[in-house]
């Protein structure tokens, strides 16, 4: 399998050139350490502070965070929204709500967070006609990818943000076919086929950062 590896190093770097993380999300990071392999399901660090960033530059009043887990990429969100903003978060279990919720409190945010439990393409679509999101967050279902993606984007205001995570996929995007796993090997077959319609739509300015595992932002015009 050929893969994209990121230098240790220069990502220990890159994370302590940020602002550092506050005692919230250092709590919401050790605890969710305690998952074991899954904690790869978190959002970095670094993309936090990335996703605040951005929810402040547009002032959002409504982001969608399609991925909730242990709630920090939500978290962030709403550190970000404009006065009487909020963020609608959702995923198939609430078997890490409990988390998640604990620390939207310690934040003084989770009166700005609404969670809806079920699958993302039916919140997506219980939303249709809207057309109102500052920004849409994609962090889930990486073969749902598609569905989400062409769900989301009548979503968005013109000017709205449309953000995919994972779209690196360690670098197995770059060549599926050498992914030995089955699963795996469909996910970054997925990923590249999204990467591709992504930069090709003409509804969207679509840009990719090498951040984390690989992050698309495509403003919708």
């Amino acid at each position: 399998m050929s893969t994209f590896r990121r230098d240790e190093a220069l990502s220990n770097y890159i994370v302590q050139s940020c602002t550092p993380p506050d005692p919230v999300v250092a709590s919401l990071v050790k605890e969710t350490a305690g998952v074991g392999e899954l904690f790869e399901m978190m959002t970095p660090v670094e993309q936090a502070g990335l996703l605040t960033l951005l929810a402040r530059i547009m002032s959002a009043k409504l982001v969608i965070d399609v991925g909730t887990f242990t709630g920090l990429s939500a978290l962030s969100f709403a550190r970000g929204l404009a006065p009487g903003g909020q963020v609608i978060t959702c995923d198939v279990t609430e078997e890490w709500l409990d988390t998640a919720i604990e620390h939207w409190k310690r934040d003084g945010v989770d009166d700005r967070i609404v969670f809806r439990l079920g699958p993302a393409w039916k919140t997506l679509a219980s939303l249709a006609g809207t057309g109102r999101a500052d920004i849409i967050f994609i962090d889930a279902d990486k073969m749902s990818y598609p569905r989400y993606y062409q769900a989301a984007v009548p979503l968005l205001r013109s000017g709205g943000l449309l953000i995919l995570d994972n779209v690196l996929l360690k670098g197995a995007v770059m060549h599926p076919e050498e992914v030995h796993d089955e699963m795996p090997r469909m996910a970054a077959q997925t990923m590249r086929s999204v990467n591709a319609m992504l930069a090709a739509d003409r509804r969207l300015d679509t840009v990719m950062l090498p951040i984390a595992d690989g992050v698309t932002l495509a403003r919708k015009k």
